[in-house]
């Protein structure tokens, strides 16, 4: 059931990630009785790659709810003729912020002015952040009058580290847990009867593409069964993962003294004259 959204405030963080995972049948696995008591997971390749980026941007989205009063924060905004979507839009007295969410556990991240590598991969994550706010600084431009640019962020989630050798002309990159305290510190841009009129325009659903809905409350309950079951699989896997490493070392704890003793009575042997 898909709910025609009166406000884009209505729409959840991740949402158009969620609808993508949820609605794409190749991105869920069907499992049996025995492959969820070994753990495995619910999800294909594509669909993890789904799952982690509605992870991240549903913590993004929490750091940004905590936002003092002014401040006005938007999520998954959809926008051009394709799928494409904002993941975040921030509009307080520092400015118009579109923020693209990227969640990469574990990893390194490496940037020099535009480039941005992922394990030394190259990712156009840079580019798509500009384009998004330049999308907004046509609109904002165009239909209010305003003048001042959007400034576009990466916020990376979960990455091992992060190393900026040099920053960006246009973009900030920074690690999302850094994202409050940023907002929080840009000088004042707006006043409110400006900022009024800007939050009119991102909350009206005639702002953006067609296509853009409330949350159903029936999607947002089955996304949390599949992350529920995510996390539990992820759970048995370690368990099963414990219970043979602690089989292993009593097996060898058990093995030990009578290898020993042969040990011993094969060196003994050899030293006996024949």
């Amino acid at each position: 059931m898909t709910v025609h959204a009166t406000s884009m405030q209505q729409r959840h963080a991740a949402q158009a990630v969620i609808e993508e995972l949820l609605g794409d049948p190749s991105h869920l696995l069907e499992r049996g009785p025995i492959a969820r008591i070994f753990g495995r997971t619910p999800l294909s390749s594509s669909g993890l790659a789904w799952y982690r980026g509605a992870q991240g941007e549903i913590a993004v989205g929490r750091m940004l709810e905590s936002l003092p009063a002014g401040w006005t924060v938007f999520h998954a905004l959809p926008v051009g003729t394709r799928e494409a979507d904002i993941d975040h839009l921030v509009v307080g007295p520092g400015g118009v912020f579109t923020i693209n969410t990227k969640h990469h556990r574990g990893k390194p991240i490496w940037v020099a002015n535009r480039t941005l590598m992922v394990s030394w991969q190259r990712q156009p994550h840079i580019r798509n952040a500009e384009h998004e706010a330049a999308r907004v600084t046509k609109l904002v431009h165009t239909r209010l009058g305003l003048t001042g640019r959007v400034h576009p962020v990466v916020a990376i989630h979960g990455a091992s580290r992060l190393v900026v050798r040099e920053r960006p002309d246009l973009v900030t990159v920074l690690e999302a847990r850094r994202l409050r305290r940023w907002l929080l510190d840009r000088p004042v841009q707006f006043g409110p009867d400006d900022l009024a009129r800007i939050v009119g325009l991102v909350d009206d659903p005639g702002t953006w593409r067609t296509v853009a809905s409330a949350p159903c409350e029936r999607m947002l309950a089955r996304f949390d069964a599949l992350d529920g079951e995510v996390r539990t699989a992820a759970t048995r896997r370690s368990l099963w993962s414990l219970g043979g490493l602690v089989a292993g070392t009593a097996a060898a704890i058990a093995l030990a003294p009578p290898l020993l003793s042969a040990v011993i009575t094969s060196v003994a042997t050899s030293l006996i004259p024949g």
